[in-house]
């Protein structure tokens, strides 16, 4: 690709991306969104927040680790459980990281 063709999709998607994120502030009340897309998109932050964290804890050196050898899945399990349990994200990051801490000290 040439550098010409390299700002022109730069600045492509630099206009998509500002217009579909400034719909909702131009149209304002003039565009009401359907209850249900609305009920549909207060669950938006969890499902980028899975699609963000389950790679990073399921895949281990280009693989899959489905296993209980896998510490980071341990400890992403281990504080989920912790989240259900107490509604405490503190607790659960806590819990975590000190599962985390300690499958790989005593692993290694």
């Amino acid at each position: 690709m040439s550098d010409l063709s390299v700002w022109i999709v730069i600045a492509g998607l630099t206009l998509v991306t500002v217009a579909t994120r400034s719909a909702f502030l131009v149209l304002g009340e003039r565009f009401a969104l359907p209850e249900r897309v609305q009920h549909g998109l207060r669950y938006a932050p969890a499902c980028a927040l899975v699609a963000l964290i389950a790679p990073e804890l399921v895949v281990s050196n280009g693989t899959l680790a489905l296993s209980l050898a896998n510490p980071k899945l341990m400890a992403g399990l281990a504080a989920g459980g912790v989240m259900l349990g107490t509604r405490s994200m503190m607790a659960a990051m806590a819990v975590g990281m000190l599962v985390f801490a300690g499958l790989r000290h005593f692993a290694g």
